[in-house]
């Protein structure tokens, strides 16, 4: 019987490091590749993402829903994170609220062959108890499912916040959120293995990155790297929120500058996104073409930046 431990070292590189792909994508890949796509279709682009480029991989995050017949063709050596969350939220009702997939459960996932289960949590730091206390319980309540079949979480946090939809003012009170919420989900009730976090600040808006207004320094987004960092014990990795391949690699060496000890990467939209338009424009041979040139290309560079940049992770 596979233990805790094993199954979290299958998902990390031969030095510590995780370098997964993440394409547990649902509805946002099929407005990528067109809201009429049928499900084999988006079945077949997560096939070929997965057989392409998993040999690259140290694991990959795909969903229950899309996702199993492109688990079957990753490679060997590449572990399984499986997210137990339904995509997107209600919003109808305030709160960005979490739900999992009905016919799902940690122990089915683990009979399925993932190493890991992974979900996500929109939260905002400041909605008030009567909207974060729910989500508190809903993961209290898969952490203790987890703890029973002795699977490993990774938890995704995605700040927010509740008033504000402006890009640039949220970007400054991004920091804070982000840090504040990590803090709070590394208390030990969470039964987090992993945390999948946001970058602190948003790099648009940081000197020498932004293409337009500045809202930070260096030495000011700096500070909030290294803040992040020292505000878990837990192992943490970065998401890439759909930022392109360079900016995402030119934010983890600022990040390892800056003295952040996050432990590698879920990285989705910034390896494959390019994809999505071969596969439009000439189907699975046009993609294939693009995921062993460009997407591996892609992988292969991050990969390179994380052996610089990340810190390796022991689990124990």
């Amino acid at each position: 019987m596979t233990t805790k431990q094993e199954k979290l070292n299958r998902l990390c590189d031969k030095n510590g490091i995780i370098g997964a792909l993440a394409i547990d994508q649902r509805g946002a890949l099929r407005r990528m590749l067109g809201e009429d796509t049928p499900v084999a279709e988006l079945e077949n682009f997560k096939v070929l993402v997965s057989k392409y480029l998993t040999p690259y991989a140290s694991s990959i995050l795909l969903d229950p829903e899309l996702g199993w017949k492109a688990a079957g063709t990753r490679d060997k050596n590449a572990g399984l994170l499986v997210a137990y969350e339904k995509t997107g939220y209600d919003k109808t009702v305030p709160g960005r609220f979490p739900d999992l997939v009905e016919n799902v459960s940690v122990q089915r996932l683990k009979a399925n062959g993932a190493d890991a289960v992974k979900v996500l949590l929109y939260v905002d730091i400041d909605e008030g108890k009567e909207v974060n206390d729910i989500k508190e319980a809903f993961i209290e309540r898969i952490a203790s499912e987890c703890k029973a079949e002795e699977m490993p979480f990774f938890l995704e946090l995605v700040s927010y916040d509740a008033n504000i939809t402006d890009e640039k003012e949220y970007a400054i009170l991004k920091p804070r959120k982000v840090i504040d919420a990590m803090k709070v989900y590394s208390q030990e009730r969470f039964g987090v293995d992993v945390l999948k976090v946001e970058v602190p600040v948003n790099m648009k808006y940081v000197e020498s990155f932004a293409e337009g207004e500045i809202l930070y320094s260096r030495e000011e987004a700096a500070a909030f790297y290294k803040e992040q960092s020292e505000a878990t014990h837990l192992p943490f990795i970065f998401l890439s929120a759909g930022v392109s391949a360079q900016l995402f690699q030119e934010t983890l060496r600022f990040a390892k500058d800056s003295g952040s000890t996050f432990n590698g990467v879920l990285c989705g939209r910034a390896t494959w996104a390019g994809a999505t338009k071969a596969y439009q424009e000439g189907g699975e041979a046009t993609t294939i073409k693009w995921l062993e040139t460009v997407g591996k290309q892609n992988i292969v560079e991050l990969n390179a930046v994380l052996q610089e940049t990340a810190t390796p992770v022991v689990f124990k």
